[in-house]
């Protein structure tokens, strides 16, 4: 009987030796490297390292992530504040780009003929125009986004 088990264990340990693959590398003249199990015309075999291994956790070692209610709010009054910094920011911002919008269209772009002859340039003028309103929206949506995200703290 126990020299069943016996072989049994050593045949699994045969079978665990022979688990390690040998790997083959071959770069060819293009350059294009190719990488096999078996034996390969041009091909050396590679000497690899075993990977490292680890043991795995035990069941006992389960990490708390839980946070204290104290350091929450401290986390939520911190988040608010920079929340409320950032607006304040992107409010000014934005007033300033009204400002500019409001110059923008109060100032119509203008060319000059050879001949001394002024003229409206439409095309400059609607393009500059665009990019301030644009700069506006931008602005505008940056607050309300703000805004919701501070409605959202408890």
């Amino acid at each position: 009987m126990k020299l069943r088990y016996l072989f049994a264990l050593s045949c699994s340990m045969l079978l665990a030796a022979g688990a390690q693959a040998e790997i083959y590398k071959r770069v060819d003249e293009n350059g294009h490297v190719t990488y096999s199990s078996t034996p390969i015309k041009g091909g050396k075999k590679l000497h690899l390292e075993p990977l490292p291994t680890m043991a795995p956790p035990n069941k006992g070692d389960t990490a708390d992530f839980r946070v204290n209610s104290e350091t929450q709010n401290r986390r939520d009054n911190a988040r608010r504040k920079i929340l409320e910094d950032e607006l304040a920011s992107e409010q000014k911002a934005l007033d300033e780009a009204r400002v500019k919008l409001k110059e923008g269209q109060d100032t119509p772009e203008v060319y000059k003929t050879p001949s001394g002859q002024t003229f409206r340039n439409v095309a400059k003028y609607d393009e500059k125009v665009s990019a301030l309103q644009e700069e506006v929206s931008s602005h505008e949506k940056n607050v309300e986004a703000l805004k919701t995200e501070l409605s959202n703290l408890k």
